[in-house]
């Protein structure tokens, strides 16, 4: 492993720096059980998935996906997208150490622009935004945080990835990085198995916890 090169930090959004997972739990469930009653957890089955996605489980049933997607955009706007606590501090330290940052989420850029009216400072905190529209398959497939890692011109083994869904974790394992779990929308132990090391949020997490995991 190069040294020399960048060292990343990767951020799901939702469950991660903002704490919207459970309104969108709520938001799903009510969906799936007016819609797809056979798939029971329908909520937890969707996370990690992009918009898109999701409407496919809802496309044999004409005016569903749209119905849902306009519902979907009204909800967002009168969504509370308040930050996980300590994370805006912990991302401005890693800025100040010259540590590239980006979230990596598969909100489309629709709900981003609400993240952006609650938090006019949110775009200053990262060097990139990557959404759904900028990767063709959605997590637990790697391919949106290997896309993290090319565009900062670094290897997975100098990233680390911070998630909360299983889908997202897994994603962080396939993509061979440093994985730290937040158990806001999981417990602990039931995702310890699928990260580096587990954190209820950024309070006490520092830069130098941080390094102290970094695969060698």
């Amino acid at each position: 492993m190069d040294n020399n090169q960048p060292i990343a930090a990767l951020f799901d959004l939702d469950g991660v720096i903002v704490d919207t997972e459970s309104q969108y739990t709520l938001f799903w469930r009510r969906q799936g059980e007016a819609y797809r009653p056979d798939m029971p957890h329908f909520e937890q089955r969707i996370k990690g998935m992009t918009l898109t996605q999701i409407l496919e489980f809802f496309a044999d049933q004409p005016g569903i996906p749209e119905r849902i997607q306009e519902e979907l955009n009204q909800f967002e706007t009168r969504m509370d997208y308040t930050y996980i606590p300590g994370a805006t501090d912990f991302i401005r330290a890693l800025r100040t150490q010259d540590i590239r940052t980006a979230v990596v989420t598969s909100s489309n850029t629709k709900k981003m622009e609400n993240v952006y009216r609650a938090h006019p400072e949110f775009t200053s905190l990262f060097d990139r935004i990557f959404t759904a529209e900028d990767f063709q398959h959605s997590k637990p497939d790697p391919d949106c945080y290997l896309l993290g890692a090319r565009v900062f011109g670094t290897v997975p083994e100098r990233c680390f990835v911070f998630e909360d869904s299983f889908n997202g974790l897994l994603a962080g394992r396939r993509a061979g990085m440093t994985v730290i779990g937040l158990s806001t929308t999981n417990p602990e132990a039931a995702i310890r198995n699928l990260a580096d090391v587990v954190i209820p949020d950024f309070t006490g997490f520092s830069v130098e916890k941080m390094h102290a995991l970094i695969r060698q």
